[in-house]
């Protein structure tokens, strides 16, 4: 008998932004599915827009799982994961810990099959650069919401977050053209969305 279900089954308990005031809560869960979406269109754009050649369902797989391990170690803040150089060392060998054991709760003859999409030191780099950018756009995307809700505490996230995705863009113009196309919907009313239709 396997576990691996029973792991991914609990990311709806895994909260994110766990110390932050928040006018909407989100989970592991939603915010992987958010993920794989924007991972998904990342690796389109790339491949009809930039000359890519990725499997844009691979990048969406990847982005699903990327943040399986949290159900054995929880969500630490960034404040705290990234504090210090030892800190960060050491909390990666915990989420390495931690995919390992998602995988290795798995029938011995599909873990070759998930090594690659959930293992870190497996995943191709291209995939892996697509799937953290998603991953901070999410993030972005979030802030933007609840700043639109004048949740004010998430204005230096914004900031950092604009920072370190300015950094992916100079690498990756297919972010920049998600970035231009699709975010300002994002936080769009329900009548704005349809009168766009």
């Amino acid at each position: 008998m396997s576990a691996f279900l029973a792991w991914i089954f609990r990311m709806p308990l895994i909260k994110r932004w766990s110390l932050m005031f928040n006018h909407r809560h989100e989970d592991i869960a939603q915010h992987s599915h958010q993920v794989a979406v924007i991972s998904h269109l990342l690796a389109l754009i790339k491949n009809k827009k930039f000359g890519g050649q990725l499997d844009p369902a691979k990048a969406a797989v990847i982005g699903l799982y990327h943040e399986a391990s949290e159900v054995i170690h929880s969500d630490l803040p960034n404040p705290t994961k990234y504090l210090n150089e030892n800190i960060t060392r050491e909390f990666k060998k915990i989420e390495s810990e931690a995919e390992h054991m998602c995988v290795n709760a798995l029938p011995t003859e599909f873990k070759s099959d998930f090594e690659a999409i959930i293992l870190s030191e497996k995943i191709e780099p291209e995939y892996k650069q697509i799937v953290k950018a998603a991953d901070l756009f999410c993030a972005y995307i979030k802030t933007l919401t609840e700043l639109k809700h004048h949740n004010y505490e998430f204005e230096h996230v914004k900031s950092n977050l604009i920072l370190k995705l300015a950094e992916f863009k100079k690498d990756m113009p297919e972010l920049e053209y998600l970035d231009q196309m699709f975010v300002h919907q994002t936080t769009a009313t329900l009548d704005e969305i349809y009168h766009q239709l």
